[in-house]
């Protein structure tokens, strides 16, 4: 396990839970855990915690697996040394993955370069620009390519460790580790139903604003551009291209992500409502035409999804 000045406190705990927590009852060969210091310490990390770690970068050449937490930074350079070590581990076959903003030290590697990886959504477009030779996936949870692994946002690295273990030691292990941890021992779905809906641009707000809430208060009903352009006062072209220039989003693809929120916001309340009674008031028309869209857009169903995130009324 890496750790650095600036470390990300809730990654590194993520992979020391399952990777370095003592498990006896997996027997002897489980995990031997070493946390490794990329820099002389004493190493400060998030929320005023200190880091002194028991080994250095030699310490990784006899690493079979390598945890490198959330980068202090997107952006921030990678130091040479630690480069150099990830590169020669990565030559000996060792399993190297990163948590988070942890792909960017990886992709500085060269690590990526052709594979396909995944980062949390946030940093998805930072990444895509400075390493166009990467397969961004940024709808997964999780990568992996065999010796090198990617996991999304933060928690998303809970279930690319869990994936290492049902890999390593078989689904039964995986569980247990799951179950002690108190979360699901694989999550259907991707990112993607974590990722906020569109906001509109400010230059745009004041103008679209109005129509914007009108839209969602009537998301179940038929909205075609042509009645939308008329309610805004301008032609088709103009609401069209002014449409998307204000949310970022083509109306037709605004009306399709709205609609989603609306169904997810529905399925979150764990009502006594059928699958077509949301799908009527979402928009949708039918439980079926819901289903097709979560399952492409969200890659989870309905049903999954409401089990996954539905809270209990009181």
């Amino acid at each position: 396990m890496l750790a650095y000045d600036g470390l990300c406190t809730f990654e590194f705990g993520v992979a020391y839970e399952v990777f370095g927590l003592p498990r006896p009852e997996m027997a002897s060969d489980w995990y031997r855990y070493q946390v490794v210091a990329v820099e002389n310490g004493p190493l400060r990390a998030a929320g005023g915690l200190t880091v002194t770690a028991d080994g250095g970068l030699e310490d990784l050449e006899r690493a079979d697996l390598i945890v490198v937490p959330g980068w202090r930074a997107i952006d921030a350079a990678v130091p040479e040394p630690l480069m150099a070590a990830l590169q020669g581990a990565n030559r000996r076959g060792a399993r190297i993955m990163s948590l988070c903003s942890g792909i960017t030290v990886l992709a500085q590697a060269g690590l990526l370069s052709g594979l396909k990886a995944t980062t949390h959504w946030r940093y998805a477009g930072a990444i895509a620009a400075r390493f166009p030779d990467i397969a961004l996936d940024p709808s997964v949870l999780y990568v992996d390519n065999g010796a090198v692994l990617t996991a999304a946002g933060s928690a998303a690295g809970i279930d690319l460790c869990l994936h290492v273990v049902r890999r390593d030691f078989g689904t039964d292990a995986a569980n247990s580790v799951a179950r002690r941890l108190v979360v699901p021992p694989h999550r259907e779905g991707g990112q993607a139903q974590f990722i906020p809906g569109p906001v509109a641009r400010d230059h745009e707000k004041e103008r679209f604003s109005p129509l914007f809430d009108w839209m969602r208060e009537n998301i179940a009903a038929d909205l075609p551009l042509a009645m939308l352009a008329r309610r805004a006062g301008m032609s088709l072209r103009s609401f069209q291209r002014r449409f998307e220039t204000a949310s970022g989003l083509p109306p037709g693809e605004w009306i399709a992500m709205a609609r989603l929120r609306e169904a997810q916001r529905l399925l979150e309340m764990r009502t006594a409502a059928d699958l077509e009674e949301i799908a009527r008031l979402a928009g949708y028309g039918s439980a079926a035409n819901l289903r097709h869209h979560f399952r492409t857009r969200l890659g989870i169903s309905p049903t999954a999804y409401r089990r996954q995130f539905g809270r209990t009324t009181a």
